[in-house]
């Protein structure tokens, strides 16, 4: 059984067309500063027409990145994943296509029902799954609460790195397009994710947060991303990679978090303060652990403006 990858090492998870004919060269020079996880896209980002054009610079990718896996080289490499159309495509690539070189699929519109259908598909791969949750009964607590318990005892979950939240079609599922000038969390999104980190992070499962489409508005994703650590989502989609420094730094441990976390997991004491807040071992153990494992992938941050702002000036980073 592969080992499940810590969901930290995700980052921003910057999407990429099929399409595109830099994706290698994006991958094996390390060409985006600061990426640590790509997916190539063969669903909502490729037409229908496109698509035997898209399967085969996909070859070539593959072809490319396997080679130089062979060559020894792929240590410093992002991440890799694949997200196919729908399970027939997932199944064609795995009995089709050498993905060795790659780390995993991402799973479209994934449900209960799906899941039979897809872990056929990957069970006797080394493949790691990030199912996409972005279909009509995510909104429906009793099936998500179904499915997170169907997951738990499942042989796929070691293999899930991370669910991750499918904003965008969530949202087209209520008809709707996030406000410009607003976050996800102002929108019906806010209940739904409030309502899947209760569902899945009380599982011990992590969940990545949505794309924020509004490329050249920082303000925005700003202020998205300081709610998405407070909900403790581990990483974010990404679409640009003027996004991808936003997203790393907002991943940062705080000095106050992080001397928080080691006291709370070296103190014998049941109840202390600590820089002005109650800290309580038994209930704030598993947070700290957390803080700890993030900071070691995205160190500490150095305070320079209000927390809550999240712009922080990196001061560590592996």
């Amino acid at each position: 059984m592969t080992k499940r990858l810590s969901p930290y090492r995700l980052g921003a998870t910057l999407y990429m067309p099929a399409t595109r004919s830099d994706i290698a060269k994006s991958v094996l020079n390390n060409e985006i500063e600061g990426l640590r996880s790509i997916v190539i896209c063969l669903e909502d980002a490729v037409s229908e027409a496109d698509l035997p054009m898209a399967i085969d610079n996909l070859k070539q990718v593959l072809s490319a990145l396997s080679s130089a896996r062979t060559a020894g080289h792929g240590a410093e490499w992002p991440l890799v994943f694949i997200r196919p159309r729908h399970t027939q495509m997932g199944q064609y690539l795995t009995e089709t296509v050498d993905l060795s070189p790659i780390d995993g699929l991402v799973l479209p519109k994934f449900t209960l029902a799906s899941l039979p259908e897809w872990w056929a598909i990957m069970k006797d791969t080394h493949l790691c799954m990030m199912p996409t949750l972005e279909t009509e009964d995510v909104f429906d607590v009793i099936q998500m609460q179904k499915l997170a318990a169907t997951l738990v005892g499942h042989p796929c979950h070691e293999r899930i790195i991370a669910l991750r939240i499918g904003g965008n079609d969530l949202m087209n599922v209520i008809s709707l397009r996030r406000p410009r000038n607003l976050t996800l969390y102002d929108s019906p999104m806010g209940y739904v994710i409030k309502m899947l980190v209760a569902v899945f992070g009380s599982r011990d499962f992590a969940l990545t947060s949505p794309v924020c489409e509004h490329i050249d508005d920082h303000s925005v994703i700003e202020r998205e991303l300081a709610l998405d650590m407070a909900h403790g989502l581990v990483g974010k989609t990404a679409i640009h990679p003027n996004q991808i420094a936003k997203i790393e730094r907002a991943l940062m441990v705080t000095p106050t978090d992080h001397a928080d976390a080691l006291r709370i997991l070296n103190s014998s004491q049941a109840v202390f303060k600590s820089q002005g807040a109650m800290c309580e071992p038994a209930t704030h153990r598993r947070w700290a652990a957390r803080v700890l494992e993030q900071a070691q992938i995205y160190g500490i941050a150095q305070d320079t403006v209000p927390e809550g702002v999240r712009l922080v000036t990196l001061t560590n980073q592996n």
